[in-house]
């Protein structure tokens, strides 16, 4: 499920004296964060040189031997030059025209190089269109400003800040014109690109009061979106089982019912419904209904019902009769009832409170599947974990700490060489301007640890320094610490 995407983004700003522009590093520095966030691997590239383009391409030509999606966006200076279109360099030679040819990049040579590479979608973005700051002394006619028409080989889409012959913005803010209504639209869920590229064009007729109009060519043959929604990553299941707060009870059904009660919050309810669940009723049940259900426990249990909490530690024994593939949504629902809310969007913390109890369920071989499954989903998903939950990777921890008074004061969190403590947001000092501290000891702070790293305990190895440090010694934790992800 995983999409491999690859970019090359470039932005040039600092040109000659007169031909300087304020936005395109902004604008590359954006384009590469937001790209980040989908999970593209990018090479970023800002003031370049013409050796340093053609240097990045290179390295961009080889990423797309493993990447089944490529992007390429720059802004800054363009013009096209006997019908070509070259990007300009910041030290792009402008004494005449053969001269920029060959000191500044050639989209031709950037089509070319992505038509032939392995990616079956290949997106390129031109903020470009600003002018050529030689239009005089080369005495060029007016009508060839701009760049000139693409063609758009299989599987490509190119878009223009502009139509062909006419200049863009540079825009007034931090960022162009043409790629501020681009981050604006970028985040839309399950936009095609295509739809996308429209809505941009409709931000910038807005900006620049029908000054400024958008192009596109394209041949791609499917569909590609920046921002997928998880009933796109996820063939198994329906969206309302993904996005369950769609789900649609009818009680007529006996794991409808059951939903139903363990929703209700009162323990007196949800705790006889789960003696429902044997292997006779599941044998009717639907997966996308025992996915469902299969959240509900979770949630259940995180609520302090004892039958679910019962039911998650006893997993192994209470669905052993179950049809494989039944158990496995069940124990899928309630995996992803950890990470995903029910919009089916991830949590911005998990919902930890069985955490580690359903991950002791990956020791049993026959579940494999179910981690398969969330580890998958969370990648496709663009989670950003240290280590991605399902893949039963361990994880060393060293926790450094300082002798006080008190006990022993947590200074730093390495992980991989680095610290990862991160300070409070809010002001956590006493009214006297000292700071404030929570005590714990070694077994409350690796539990604490676990679900900040979302690392099952039994995959964390934390190592105290100095070893002095017992597992009965007070750790002073400086309030509201968090672990940053890396």
């Amino acid at each position: 499920m995983k999409r491999k995407m690859a970019a090359l983004v470039l932005g040039n700003a600092d040109y000659p004296a007169g031909d300087e522009l304020d936005n395109p590093v902004n604008d590359a520095e954006d384009i590469c964060a937001k790209l980040q966030s989908y999970d593209f691997e990018v090479i970023l590239g800002t003031d370049c040189s013409n050796a340093d383009m053609e240097k990045k391409l290179k390295k961009f030509r080889k990423l797309l031997e493993t990447h089944d999606v490529g992007m390429f966006f720059f802004a800054g200076h363009g013009m096209q030059i006997d019908g070509s279109n070259y990007l300009l360099a910041v030290d792009t030679d402008g004494s005449s025209e053969i001269d920029a040819k060959h000191s500044s990049l050639s989209l031709d040579k950037v089509v070319d190089v992505m038509a032939k590479s392995n990616a079956s979608t290949k997106i390129i973005v031109l903020d470009a269109c600003r002018n050529n700051p030689w239009e005089r002394a080369w005495h060029r006619d007016v009508s060839m400003r701009g760049l000139a028409s693409v063609y758009a080989p299989k599987g490509t889409i190119i878009g223009f800040a502009t139509s062909p012959g006419e200049l863009a913005s540079d825009g007034t803010g931090r960022n162009g014109t043409y790629t501020e209504a681009l981050l604006q639209h970028i985040d839309a869920e399950d936009c095609p690109v295509e739809t996308m590229f429209k809505r941009v064009r409709n931000t910038v007729a807005a900006a620049t009061k029908g000054k400024q109009t958008t192009w596109e060519h394209t041949s791609l043959a499917g569909e590609f979106y920046f921002n997928i929604g998880i009933d796109k990553l996820v063939e198994e299941y329906d969206e309302t089982a993904l996005a369950d707060g769609l789900f649609g009870l009818d009680t007529s059904k006996l794991s409808h019912d059951i939903i139903k009660d363990l929703k209700s919050y009162n323990w007196y309810v949800q705790n006889p419904a789960l003696l429902k669940l044997d292997e006779k009723s599941v044998k009717r049940m639907s997966l996308n209904n025992l996915f469902v259900l299969g959240r509900n426990i979770y949630q259940a249990a995180c609520g302090s019902s004892g039958a679910a909490d019962v039911f998650i530690e006893d997993f192994v024994a209470r669905t052993a009769k179950f049809q494989t593939k039944k158990r496995k949504a069940l124990l899928d629902g309630m995996l992803f009832e950890i990470f995903f809310d029910s919009t089916g969007h991830l949590r911005p913390k998990i919902k930890g409170g069985y955490f580690d109890e359903v991950f002791d369920l990956q020791k049993v071989p026959a579940l494999k599947a179910s981690f398969d499954f969330i580890a998958d989903t969370l990648a496709a998903a663009g989670a950003n974990f240290i280590e991605l939950p399902g893949r039963g990777h361990e994880l060393n921890v060293t926790v450094s700490t300082k002798k006080e008074k008190k006990g022993y004061l947590v200074e730093a969190v390495f992980v991989g060489g680095k610290d990862l403590l991160q300070p409070p947001e809010a002001d956590w000092d006493d009214l006297d301007g000292i700071p404030s501290y929570s005590k714990t000891v070694i077994e409350r702070l690796n539990g604490n640890l676990s679900q900040q790293l979302v690392v099952p305990q039994r995959l964390l190895n934390v190592t105290y320094t100095p070893a002095t440090v017992g597992e009965d010694d007070v750790l002073l934790i400086p309030r509201g610490w968090t672990i940053k992800q890396t």
